[in-house]
């Protein structure tokens, strides 16, 4: 209650009854008071904060040299990499090719919003899922499982997890785009391809992948094209200049598309282009 009654005295005098904003000033000895209440409350955080123990931040020296981190810091280690996991998506998987090549094969229809957005990216989410699920095999049962069991550090763990997806990645690779990524990366020779450090695999395998895309999508152009051709050719014979030929051939492609099945084959080719069905 004395301590109550001390800080109720305190902040009366640093507060008169009367106040307002307009007359508020504070005083020499009411700037003394509020540096001294700041500096035991700094004090009494940094006292408890030395009282904590710091468990996160402290690594085990194993038997063999290496050393681990805590299982708090590793969780804070996953947590921080989930932020990457997009772009481990787009960059390090199939997504690329496929998402640029249902892209192309909707503006060779000359739709813009029809399959949407959405549909594509779901499409393509489960198709990367589909074409990514053998190598996720080899990572779980190569490094996933060993270290739930105990069997791996996390470190060593890592380095298992690496080699089934570096694997993916060059037999998508072009060796010109890793001769050219290598040479501004620095490295002169290198016995094998998996010499090389993931900083170029990984850029080497997106230069591929893009290139592949590009590709497969051209392949796809050229049959509507060519239906636009001979529409425009078509209505300009019959002197209809002002109706778009994009309107008259729209139907015809859906119609040769629902056809010869092609979102069937579209699914396959692109299947087949990572060595699946084959």
């Amino acid at each position: 209650m004395n301590d109550l009654n001390k800080s109720r005295l305190g902040f009366k005098k640093l507060f008169p009854p009367h106040f307002s904003l307009k007359e508020f000033s504070l005083s020499k000895g009411n700037w003394l008071f509020l540096i001294f209440a700041t500096l035991v409350t700094a004090s009494g955080t940094m006292y408890a904060a030395d009282d904590l123990s710091m468990s996160a931040l402290t690594l085990t020296t194993n038997a063999d040299g290496s050393q681990e981190y805590s299982v708090t810091l590793q969780i804070l280690i996953f947590m921080t990499a989930l932020g990457f996991i997009p772009a481990a998506l787009i960059m390090m998987t199939s997504f690329t090719r496929i998402v640029i090549i249902l892209a192309i094969l909707r503006q060779a229809f000359g739709l813009q919003q029809s399959p949407s957005n959405q549909v594509i990216i779901g499409l393509t989410l489960f198709m990367t899922l589909f074409i990514m699920t053998p190598v996720y095999n080899k990572i779980d049962e190569q490094a996933i499982q060993p270290y739930l069991s105990d069997q791996l550090t996390s470190i060593e763990a890592l380095d298992k997890a690496k080699v089934p997806l570096r694997a993916f990645m060059l037999e998508q690779t072009r060796v010109k785009d890793l001769g050219t990524l290598a040479d501004m990366a620095g490295i002169e020779s290198y016995a094998k391809p998996t010499d090389l450090p993931m900083t170029v695999i990984i850029p080497s395998f997106i230069i591929s992948e893009l290139k592949t895309a590009f590709q497969i999508g051209f392949m796809l152009f050229i049959p509507f094209l060519i239906i636009d051709l001979v529409v425009a050719s078509i209505l300009m014979a019959m002197g209809m200049m002002m109706l778009s030929p994009m309107i008259v051939s729209l139907p015809f492609k859906l119609m040769l598309f629902v056809m010869i099945d092609g979102w069937n084959l579209v699914i396959g080719t692109i299947a087949t282009s990572y060595g699946l069905g084959t």
